[in-house]
């Protein structure tokens, strides 16, 4: 009578895996050659008996021969021919109940070497243990010795190699357990071990579970060193842990696409939701302090998925495993949302700036400098904000923040470039406007008028030397440019103009005769003009290289050619009246030179007046409606 045992084993096998299209045993096929079959089976079965092995130590058939593991795996395939044919000749022989206890105790012994070989070579199934482990490290097979000397290349071939044997021999063992019935049994054993792999690295790589409520309350600096943690862990995972998990397993259970997707997902999926569910718990907006470098790590953070997220979809593809990349799509949307609302805290940190500090000389403000050094930094991510903008329904609406015209985009582009570039424009509008109302700070108009070209230049050289340039596009170059001469030739016209309106009384003398005293009062005049002007614009101060080139070229070509003209057709007739003791020539031509070669260096500006830093200005806390700061007051931009 058959134990309750064998009617279990023989519901496994004729439930469990699909039966193979056979044609009935023809008259040939004698008894004698199944029975032979069983017979070559039990042989190497028995000789394999996990029950004789002794509880002190396991006896591993693929480790002692390999030759003898092949010939087991193929007498137990051939075993399972046979019961195939004994099941449709007749189910209740007695060779079938004894080819199905000799079954039973081949799976014991698979599955036994399944786990084993998982155990015993992890190392070298990990794909980053090629990486990372050290040549020094491994112990020769033969005589269990150190090989100090081996170059790393070798032990990178020796460890592919072990890899390459241990994938076929766990491929060779899957095979024949689900082939037999045994796949709940053989994918149990290979999660149980792989899954330990996974979870243990993603906690070395730092990746912990945080609560909402816990990340609230971590302090900034904690959360920031997480968040860099966390983009190493991204790399490492999806470049070589979950990469070689799906590898492992397409390869070990290539015969079985549901085993397969059953396998990788209960292995992997908890995990990768924890790695990639990170940038959404953490993620939390500072509304109380804002401060614009917050928004870096941020972008890091998306950048990182990103770039990732075509690898997400291909090792994630299965229907199970979709949640994987959900969540992933989450954190994007999540971080995303909290970066432009970043963009809107530096917007408002620049209108709400109250410093009434006036920067000697009409130089350039410490709020340009922070803001522009921000908003290049910020262009460098172009590609993450587009990105960004592709995915937001808001993006839509950027073009309404500017005034009409003030780019020439027609209203059907909608492109994440034009919009993008829309909102940078924004930003640095607003940023121009504050400084048009900082300029009213200056009692004096030309003075006003030097400090808007100051930064305005200042903006525009950022812009042309970081990646603003690409985003902003050579007609907002060409034209802020423009608008920096208009603002120079402004200054020059209020603060030059007395000067300079002396020329033409000058030039007009070589065409009429001029007596010494003549001579004497317009030298006198403009000499004293050109005193006084130069005294009054001593603490003037011009950054810019090349605009300052500009400005005191500008100013020397209206001054420098009629003065020396004038000076060459009189000078005898002074100089000598010079030497009677009566007057004498103030300034020569080289003085006038020299003169304008040291303006605008700031000179007169006491020392320890004022300290100019790059650090944004802190803003004070006024209550300012949010929504309100649509208009701007602009007069010059």
């Amino acid at each position: 009578m058959r134990s309750k045992s064998s009617f279990r084993f023989f519901s496994k096998i004729t439930s469990s895996r699909k039966r193979p299209s056979l044609s009935l045993p023809n008259k040939s096929y004698e008894s004698s050659e199944i029975t032979r079959t069983i017979d070559n089976a039990a042989e190497i079965i028995e000789k394999w008996n996990t029950e004789y092995v002794t509880a002190n130590k396991l006896y591993s058939l693929f480790c002692e021969s390999k030759r003898e593991a092949k010939k087991f795996v193929k007498r137990v395939k051939e075993l399972q021919n046979a019961m195939d044919l004994l099941i449709r000749e007749d189910p209740n022989s007695e060779k079938l109940l004894r080819a199905q206890k000799l079954m039973q105790i081949a799976m014991k012994r698979l599955q036994k070497e399944f786990l084993q070989i998982l155990s015993m070579n992890r190392a070298h199934l990990d794909p980053e243990s090629v990486s990372t482990k050290s040549p020094t490290s491994v112990v020769s097979n033969d005589d269990d010795v150190w090989h100090e000397s081996r170059s790393p290349g070798d032990f990178i071939i020796e460890v592919e190699e072990v890899s390459k044997s241990s994938k076929k021999e766990l491929k060779s063992i899957a095979e024949c357990m689900i082939a037999a019935g045994y796949a709940k049994e053989c994918a149990s054993t290979y999660k149980s071990i792989r899954k330990s792999i996974i979870d243990e690295s993603i906690y070395r790589l730092g990746v912990e579970k945080i609560s909402s409520s816990k990340a609230k309350k971590m302090p900034y600096e904690v959360v920031e060193m997480n968040m860099k943690r966390w983009i190493k862990a991204v790399k490492v995972s999806m470049n070589t842990l979950f990469t070689g998990e799906r590898s492992l397993c397409d390869e070990v259970f290539e015969s079985s696409v549901t085993i397969r997707e059953s396998c990788f997902r209960d292995i992997s999926k908890e995990g990768a939701i924890l790695l990639f569910g990170f940038p959404e718990t953490v993620t939390v907006r500072d509304k109380k302090n804002p401060h614009p470098e917050k928004i870096f790590p941020l972008l890091d953070l998306y950048c990182t998925i990103m770039e990732n997220f075509p690898a997400i979809e291909s090792i994630f593809s299965f229907p199970s495993t979709s949640v994987v990349r959900t969540q992933a799509i989450n954190s994007l949307n999540r971080l995303g949302e909290l970066i432009l609302s970043h963009l809107v805290d530096f917007e408002s940190e620049i209108r709400k700036n109250s410093s009434k500090t006036v920067v000697p000389g009409g130089g350039v403000h410490p709020m340009t400098i922070s803001a522009m050094d921000h908003l290049s930094r910020l262009a460098e991510y172009s590609n993450v904000f587009m990105n960004i903008l592709n995915r937001s329904s808001s993006s839509s609406s950027a073009k309404s923040l500017l005034p009409k015209s003030y780019f020439n985009i027609s209203e059907s582009e909608r492109s994440p470039t034009s919009e993008l570039r829309v909102r940078f424009s924004w930003l640095i509008l607003v940023l121009l406007c504050k400084i048009d109302g900082k300029a009213e700070m200056y009692k004096v108009f030309s003075m006003q008028y030097l400090f808007l070209a100051n930064n305005l230049q200042h903006v525009v050289s950022r812009a042309c030397s970081t990646n603003l340039k690409q985003l902003l596009g050579d007609d907002w170059i060409a034209k802020h440019s423009e608008k920096v001469r208009q603002f120079a030739k402004s200054y020059e016209r209020l603060a030059w103009g007395p000067v300079m309106s002396m020329c033409p009384a000058i030039s007009t003398s070589e065409a009429v005769e001029m007596s010494e005293e003549e001579a004497k009062m317009q030298f006198e005049n403009f000499n004293a003009s050109f005193e006084s002007t130069c005294e009054a614009q001593s603490e003037c101060i011009v950054t810019d290289p090349k605009l300052l080139d500009e400005m005191r070229n500008s100013i020397g070509r209206k001054l420098l050619p009629i003065y020396r003209d004038f000076y060459n057709e009189h000078r005898n007739a002074v100089m000598l009246a010079g030497k009677e003791g009566r007057w004498n020539v103030r300034y020569t031509p080289e003085d006038i030179g020299n003169h304008l070669s040291e303006m605008f260096s700031g000179k007169g500006i006491s020392e320890n007046r004022y300290v100019c830093t790059s650090e944004f200005c802190r803003l004070v806390k006024t209550p300012t409606p949010r929504r309100k700061h649509r208009s701007l007051s602009c007069r010059r931009f």
